[in-house]
Order: C-alpha cells, then sequence, then structure tokens
C-alpha cells in the first residue's frame, strides 16, 4: 500500500506544473499574462498588477572579531501569485506596462549592485550594507510611484513611451551590474 501512494505521489510531482514562487529577473525573458496568478482585485481600478521585489542577502568573513571580507548577493524577483490581471480586460499594451514595472526593479538591483561595489570593509558594514538596501528600497517605491503617476497606469501613450526609452538606457548605463541569466 506504502508503495502504491509512493507511485501516486511521484506522478502527481511530476505532473503538477512548477508554481514557482518567484521569477528571477533575465534579459531574455518577458512576463506573459499566465505569471500573474493571483487573484484579482477589480475593486482597485487597475487591470493589472505587478508584484516585484528586490532580494538581498550578505555573508561576511571574520577573522577572529574582525570582519575581513564579505560577499553580498542582490536579485530582482516577480511574485506571480501576488501579481494579478483582469484577463478580459488586458492586452499587450498593458503587459509592456507591467513588464516595465519589473525592469525598473532590475534597474534598482543594478543601482544598489554598484553602490555595494562601492562599500569598504568595516566593524560598521552591517550597517551600511542594510541602510543601502532601504535607500534602494525606497528610491525603487518612489520610481514606481512616479512612473504610474506620470503614464497615468499607461493611458497616457506618450509618457508611457518615454518611460520605456528612459527605462531601457538606464538599464544599459547600468549593464555591468545586470543580473546573470
Amino acid at each position: 500500500m506504502q508503495i502504491k501512494i509512493f507511485i501516486y505521489s511521484l506522478i502527481f510531482f511530476l505532473l503538477v506544473p512548477n508554481n514557482d514562487a518567484t521569477i528571477s529577473w533575465r534579459d531574455d525573458l518577458k512576463l506573459s499574462w499566465n505569471d500573474f496568478r493571483g487573484p484579482a482585485k477589480d475593486q482597485s481600478g487597475a487591470v493589472a498588477v505587478t508584484a516585484s521585489g528586490i532580494t538581498f542577502g550578505y555573508s561576511v568573513r571574520r577573522t577572529d572579531s574582525k570582519i575581513i571580507d564579505f560577499s553580498a548577493k542582490v536579485e530582482a524577483h516577480f511574485y506571480p501569485d501576488k501579481s494579478w490581471v483582469i484577463k478580459e480586460l488586458a492586452d499587450d499594451y498593458i503587459l509592456a506596462h507591467e513588464q516595465l514595472h519589473f525592469d525598473i526593479t532590475e534597474l534598482h538591483v543594478r543601482k544598489f549592485r554598484k553602490r555595494i561595489r562601492s562599500v569598504r570593509v568595516s566593524d560598521q558594514l552591517n550597517t551600511t550594507l542594510n541602510k543601502l538596501h532601504l535607500e534602494i528600497n525606497k528610491e525603487l517605491g518612489e520610481m514606481q510611484n512616479r512612473y504610474d503617476t506620470e503614464s497615468n497606469n499607461s493611458i497616457n501613450k506618450i509618457a508611457q513611451a518615454k518611460w520605456m526609452a528612459f527605462v531601457a538606457d538606464e538599464l544599459r548605463k547600468y549593464e555591468p551590474y545586470k543580473s546573470k541569466d
């Protein structure tokens, strides 16, 4: 009986699609409406919402009690189960608007990585890195809000086009710090 349960479980896990909790930003990956799996919240007036953010972690190397080195990992993630769409109202233009939110997150990951590279090892390393993390998240939130305000959530097509060009230029500017595929 236990072997049958194991086999059924194995088949179940092999047949069920992998619904990862996050999607990491990659140059060659564009979001699709299938990535928006959260329940729609149409009372907000939006057609879709992108939930993306920066994940950050670091480790330190010590000799005795003195910090001698550190390494940091910073990534842009999209959260499918927190992102949603009203499919009947969605189109490719709105998807491009949502993609740009994710791209703005990647832009801030690149800016964060650049700042981290200039951090010097000291006893204040933890404080310094945590402060940088808070600052970059604040800047990210401000840019996301400014993008939605100026583009009127993609309704203003001229502003939307300007934002797309601006973010593309900024991503090129910070190319040395891009997320690896």
